[in-house]
């Protein structure tokens, strides 16, 4: 079983202080997002996500190899290793996560799908579900 969050990490800055321990599915994801670099944007192409299935044992660091499930079908070969090295380098920044002790029988072993997505969306960009159709 995967446990698939529904967010983006988006080219953000780091916040000035990391919550102090990691008791909810929420706060892995937002500790992530404050370790999230997006590649340099002159060498790598703006639109790019990556998706890459993580565990962690019970310490908080990464359990076994992290692997990348899906990438963006307009990443070029350069792109690709660029944005892995930084979803690598994002991973490697927030382990060893420092779990509760509830949280870390809750997280221990188990998959996560992390979406790593540089692009901003506009304004004017509709989702399915805010599009009102009239039947």
């Amino acid at each position: 079983m995967i446990c698939v969050a529904g967010f983006w990490l988006v080219g953000l800055t780091p916040l000035s202080a990391q919550p102090a321990q990691v008791n909810t599915i929420a706060d892995i994801f937002a500790r992530l997002r404050t370790c999230w670099r997006p590649p340099n944007l002159t060498w790598a192409h703006p639109d790019i996500d990556i998706t890459v299935i993580v565990s962690f044992n019970r310490a908080g660091e990464i359990l076994g190899r992290p692997r990348v499930t899906y990438e963006s079908e307009q990443a070029d070969d350069n792109d690709r290793l660029l944005y892995r090295i930084a979803a690598m380098e994002a991973l490697q920044r927030c382990t060893p996560m420092p779990f509760t002790d509830a949280m870390a029988g809750a997280a221990a072993g188990r998959p996560f799908a992390i979406r790593f997505h540089n692009r901003k969306p506009s304004p004017t960009e509709k989702r399915a579900w805010l599009i009102q159709k009239i039947l």
